[in-house]
C-alpha cells in the first residue's frame, strides 16, 4: 500500500492519478505548482525506480510540462526532484513567468505560501482536469483527502 509522506499531504492536494505519479497541486496560489510523486515506497531517488518506471515519469513529467506551459502561457517551467526537506521521491513543476514575486530565483524558502481559496482551487482543478481527461484518473470517494 502506498503511503504519502505527511509534509506532501498536508501541503499539496490531490489532483489525480496518472498511472505511475499521484499528481497534486502545491496549496500556494502565487504559483502554479505541480508535483507528481510516483506511487512507489521507500524511493527517494530517480534512479532507485525500475527502468520502466524511470521511462513512465519521464512521460507523465513531459506530458504535465507541455500542458501546463502551453495552459498557463509560462515564461519558463522550473521542474526539479530536490528532496531535501522531503526525502519521499517528488518532482516539482513550477510555472513561471518574469513578473513573479521571485523571478528570477528559484521559489523555495523565498515566500510563505497563500493558500488558495475554494474558487481559485475550482478553477485550477477543473482546468488541469479538463486538458489531462485522456490521462488522468480523477480521485474517487475513496481517496482519504477532500480538497476543503
Amino acid at each position: 500500500m502506498f503511503e504519502l509522506d505527511p509534509v506532501l499531504s498536508r501541503d499539496s492536494i490531490l489532483v489525480g492519478h496518472f498511472s505511475l505519479c499521484q499528481l497534486r497541486l502545491i496549496n500556494d496560489a502565487q504559483f502554479p505548482w505541480f508535483i507528481l510523486v510516483p506511487q512507489r515506497n521507500d524511493i527517494t531517488e530517480i534512479y532507485q525506480l525500475v527502468e520502466e518506471d524511470r521511462q513512465q515519469l519521464m512521460a507523465e513529467s513531459c506530458l504535465l510540462a507541455e500542458t501546463l506551459h502551453d495552459a498557463f502561457s509560462a515564461t519558463k517551467l522550473n521542474i526539479a526532484a530536490i528532496g531535501n526537506q522531503v526525502p519521499q521521491l517528488h518532482v516539482h513543476h513550477i510555472v513561471r513567468y518574469k513578473v513573479d514575486p521571485c523571478w528570477p530565483a528559484p521559489v523555495w524558502g523565498k515566500l510563505s505560501a497563500v493558500p488558495y481559496g475554494k474558487e481559485d482551487l475550482a478553477e485550477i482543478l477543473q482546468k488541469v482536469h479538463s486538458l489531462l481527461s485522456d490521462d488522468l484518473t480523477l480521485p474517487s470517494d475513496d481517496d482519504a483527502e477532500l480538497y476543503y
